[in-house]
Parts: C-alpha cells; structure tokens; sequence
C-alpha cells in the first residue's frame, strides 16, 4: 500500500520531532511512505473561526496532493477528523459554488494510531520506554475516530492507544479518573474562553499527576501543547510525549 504523510501545522512549527517520530515508525514497520513537498494546513483553524470558505481552497490542494495514496495518515486526532468528517461538505457544491469535487481523500485519510491499529493490525513488540506513563485521550479521538470508547456509552471497554503503548517495553501506562474528559484546549475555545480552557487544564493535569505518573501522552500535540503549557506556569515537573515518540523510542 502507498502511504502519504500529512503532518499539521503545528506539528511542523513546535513539535516537528512527532513528524520525524512519525515517518521513523511506519519505515520501521516497512511500508512504502511518501512525504509529499508544499503540503499546507488542512484548514480547520478558519473553519472553526468561521471562515469555512477560506477553508475550501485549502481541502482542494489537500486533495489534489493526497489523491494518489492508498491511505493518507497524520499523527493528530483534530485534523485528521476535520478532514473525514468535513471535507466531503466543504467540497460537495453545497458550501463551495461552482466546486463539483469529490472527496477522496476524507474515506483514506487515518490518525496513525487508528491506522497502526486497524490497518497495519501492528502485533509485535516496538521500541524500549522503561517509564510511567498517564494516556490522555483527546475529544476528536475518543468521539469521533474511536480510539477508545466513550464513558457515556454503555460498551465493552478499548483503547487502541493503549493497546499499541503496551507492545512498547518496560512502559507502565495508567489512566486518570476521568478518563476522556476534556484538557480544556479545544481550538478556538481556548481563546474566546480562556479562563474556563485554564482552569479545566489545571483539573486535567492534576488528575494525570494523582496517577504517579513520570510522562502525559496522547495523539493529539494540541491537547499536549495546551497541558505542557498549564504544567510550565505551575512549575509542575511532569513531561509530555507524543504516544508516536514512545512508540518509535529506542527502534
């Protein structure tokens, strides 16, 4: 299978470490991986500010540099929903005039968690992280990719994050109370709400930290960014990791 990378913006601009973690772990695991060159934002902060049609250019050249691949997979939960969710109506003629694409990309584009776990079906042991580690399951992933089952519905528990952690050696991974409760971040609410995203990212750390736990992680660096950030202004010692970077750690 042909496999393209999309890594989001602000993975590129503040942690292009998950990108490189990202692109080591699918070689790793021997799939034919291309980065394509002058990829851009997918559009989604516009959309949430409510410019949905400066967003319509944006999925089209996503489009037209995706087309090719088998499967398009990005090591972030929020754009990759944002592109399967809503860019078969930005480009449907519905919201974009005189626009007749259709949406290809938005049935191939995966989370690379989603993809290790339900495509690749990854069942051997990975990297070495001898650590502690509290598993932050961000909004996108638990309700609209099912990475984990939500705690408002009556289903049998899963974790595809956690089952991926654990082929990883010596890690020790927990979970806070609550589990896929909110950190707070949210795009765009943690600028017109602020008081209300820091006060509930305060609440999130503290849970991971009741856990023991050495590290936070997720799939998601937005979630992340927004804890680190919280953890930084309480001069809070606890680190954050990509669940990518534990994954691909010591290959």
């Amino acid at each position: 299978m042909k496999v393209g990378l999309f890594i989001p913006c602000y993975v590129d601009v503040v942690y292009p470490e998950v990108g490189v973690a990202t692109w080591k772990l699918l070689k790793h695991l021997g799939l034919d991986v291309t980065y394509p060159e002058k990829q851009t934002c997918c559009g989604q902060p516009m959309a949430n500010a409510g410019f949905e049609k400066q967003a319509i250019p944006l999925a089209k050249k996503f489009e037209e540099k995706f087309k090719d691949f088998d499967y398009v997979v990005a090591p972030s939960v929020s754009c990759t929903a944002f592109i399967k969710i809503n860019y078969p109506r930005l480009l449907s003629g519905k919201t974009a005039k005189h626009t007749e694409h259709e949406c290809e990309t938005a049935k191939k584009c995966m989370d690379v968690v989603e993809f290790l776990h339900d495509v690749v079906k990854v069942d051997h042991r990975l990297g070495t992280f001898p650590h502690k580690v509290s598993l932050h399951n961000s909004c996108h992933g638990v309700r609209e990719l099912g990475l984990s089952s939500p705690s408002e519905e009556h289903v049998t528990p899963f974790n595809k994050i956690k089952d991926l952690l654990q082929l990883v050696d010596g890690i020790d991974v927990v979970e806070p109370e609550r589990p896929d409760e909110c950190c707070g971040f949210g795009g765009m609410f943690s600028v017109e709400e602020t008081a209300v995203s820091a006060q509930m990212g305060r609440d999130k750390v503290e849970r991971h930290i009741q856990t023991g736990a050495e590290y936070i992680t997720g799939p998601d660096c937005s979630c992340l960014m927004h804890m680190a950030g919280v953890a930084k202004k309480q001069g809070l010692s606890i680190q954050f990791k990509h669940v990518v970077e534990i994954l691909a750690a010591g290959l």
